[in-house]
């Protein structure tokens, strides 16, 4: 009896858990709603940096989930918001950043780093070819001899 009152107690107490992390909000229509998704999906968590605000249960992104719904609820639209949250936290909120100065390493540094992989590869490639061909036989007759007379003997055993 006194396993099952612990179970019962250890379950009601993980169910309280699990429910305290889900926030609910009242939005006045469904497109408030999607709106409010659409934010939370595209706004990157402070703390877990890998997590957008709608998925992490970090106490940050709770508080952003709130900021974005007054905000909502005062008739800002998303631009005013995400400018919000970008003049408040930096780029680095943002999932896709806007494409300016300071982030265009961002978006074009991955493709100059495979370009010029493809480059250093292609000119070692083409050296080794250009030595290869231009190497002459350089082996003298009397190193030749002593090379056939080796292979010879080789082949005898």
């Amino acid at each position: 009896m006194k396993r099952w009152l612990t179970a019962l107690v250890f379950g009601l107490t993980l169910t309280g858990v699990a429910q305290a992390a889900i926030d609910t909000y009242e939005f006045k229509n469904d497109a408030e709603r999607d709106r409010f998704r659409e934010l939370t999906k595209e706004l990157r968590c402070p703390k877990c940096q890998n997590q957008d605000i709608a998925d992490s249960n970090a106490p940050i992104a709770t508080d952003l989930r709130r900021e974005i719904f007054r905000m909502l609820g005062e008739g800002k639209d998303n631009q005013q918001i995400i400018d919000f949250m970008v003049d408040r936290y930096g780029d680095f909120v943002r999932y896709k950043p806007a494409l300016t100065g300071k982030t265009a390493i961002l978006w074009f540094g991955p493709l100059v780093l495979l370009v010029g992989g493809f480059v250093v590869i292609g000119v070692i490639v083409g050296r080794r070819r250009t030595q290869r061909a231009t190497r002459t036989d350089t082996l003298s007759a009397e190193e030749r001899q002593r090379l056939d007379t080796l292979l010879d003997k080789t082949k005898d055993d």
